[in-house]
């Protein structure tokens, strides 16, 4: 790797002018080399500047918990990063969308959401009028006995719409295509020439279930850029915050499963205990999601001793019961059939597409920025990354399981030795010309 990059943590800031420029070519050599040798892009976006586009890219070191930052121009095209790279899949789509610059060369461009470009240059040669959901070039599977089922855009559960293109031969699934994009808002344009009095309710209504999680971030990122450090106090608050928001979200997504098979014990259980953890958020801020809870320098509510008593009692027979509903599904033989060997994806697979999260734990990729990317009361309480290598449908559904286990021990443990002190910290102003992540 001749090009050197400079290298930013988890939620700090640096320069503007000390992120490297580089000629699209060195660019591309830059990304792909360190991708080869391990990195993971955790972020390429674009950034409009006059007739040309600037495109950033992150790139995660995860065992030295570093990031690298690297940006180039472009105008209508350049060479796509996706035949080398496939981590840069959606994203090279997203900045097609987006901006109107063709990645010359991307094996699957198609677009994301559906929506106009924001330049007015559209990168499949379209009129606004021709921009509509769903209206796209299939992939079809051929054959006699192939059939192909479309589902969505509306559908019978709590989740937002997509459309479902299945190409099936029997039960066996060949191929399924997602459509996106019928509730696109423009949210990211709407935070340009903040923060303002919208950006902290913009952040936390990005998508229903991510609530702290996208105000965690945000809060990072301010914090970074007004150089503010949040007192450890807040920290642990968050922390609580967002496993119960993971518990919430993995007991969902276990009922979901149970639902996909036809199992309607666990399914129906998952439901109301789902409901149970959001209640238990709703003890930290009054909002069930979380909303007006965390804030760039810490957190609006402090946690009593009377709401901390109250939660660790929720918390303690509501995993009783998540527990009872889950082994339901191992001891079902009809649904462990259906969870075993289907849907596999190798760890290969899964490292050349940059699969992160419980998807790619599933499939042995031993990443959870939990414990690689640490942060705030994660620094001082981190949490094992919890894995399975089998890469099916049973490995994603266990590898929840055990994550909701890991949460529960560490909410109590963190309730318990919650640090005394101030719960928040008014930060400065932000400074000016700086790139954050978080």
């Amino acid at each position: 790797m001749t090009t050197t990059l400079p290298q930013i943590h988890n939620g700090q800031a640096m320069p503007w002018k000390n992120v490297p420029e580089l000629a699209v070519a060195e660019f591309r050599s830059a990304v792909i080399e360190r991708v080869h040798k391990g990195r993971r892009i955790s972020s390429l976006f674009g950034i409009p500047d006059g007739d040309q586009t600037i495109l950033v890219a992150v790139l995660t070191n995860d065992q030295q918990a570093t990031m690298s930052v690297c940006r180039t121009r472009v105008r209508d095209s350049y060479p796509a990063l996706t035949p080398e790279v496939p981590q840069a899949h959606w994203f090279e789509r997203e900045i097609a969308e987006q901006w109107g610059i063709v990645p010359q060369g991307h094996p699957w461009l198609k677009p994301i959401r559906f929506h106009p470009s924001y330049t007015g240059r559209d990168a499949w040669g379209r009129s606004r009028t021709q921009i509509e959901p769903c209206v796209t070039d299939y992939f079809r599977v051929e054959g006699q006995e192939v059939h192909e089922v479309a589902v969505g855009p509306v559908h019978a559960g709590i989740i937002e719409p997509g459309h479902f293109r299945f190409q099936c031969n029997g039960e066996n699934v060949f191929h399924l295509e997602i459509e996106l994009g019928y509730q696109h808002r423009g949210v990211e344009r709407a935070f340009v020439g903040g923060p303002n009095a919208r950006t902290a309710h913009l952040m936390e209504t990005l998508a229903g279930d991510t609530t702290i999680g996208h105000a965690t971030a945000y809060a990072s990122v301010m914090e970074g850029l007004c150089g503010t450090t949040a007192p450890a106090r807040a920290h642990s608050i968050r922390a609580i915050a967002l496993e119960l928001e993971r518990l919430a979200n993995h007991t969902g997504d276990l009922g979901a499963l149970a639902n996909d098979v036809g199992f309607l014990p666990t399914a129906s259980y998952c439901g109301r205990l789902r409901g149970d953890y959001l209640n238990m958020t709703a003890v930290l801020c009054g909002n069930r999601f979380g909303r007006n809870l965390v804030r760039p320098g810490g957190v609006r509510i402090d946690m009593t001793p009377q709401m901390i008593d109250d939660l660790l009692d929720r918390l303690r027979r509501t995993f009783d019961d998540t527990r009872s509903a889950v082994d339901l599904l191992w001891e079902t033989p009809s649904v462990m059939s259906r969870f075993d060997g289907t849907g596999c994806v190798s760890r290969q697979d899964a490292v050349r597409l940059g699969l992160v999260g419980p998807a790619g734990r599933a499939s042995g990729v031993n990443l959870d920025v939990r414990s690689d990317l640490p942060w705030g009361s994660y620094q001082s309480h981190p949490l094992p990354s919890m894995t399975w290598n089998t890469g099916d449908v049973a490995a994603r559904a266990y590898v929840r399981w055990f994550e909701i286990e890991k949460s529960v021990e560490f909410i109590a443990d963190e309730a318990r030795a919650m640090p005394a002190g101030p719960s928040e910290e008014e930060p400065a102003g932000p400074a000016g010309e700086h790139l954050a992540v978080a």
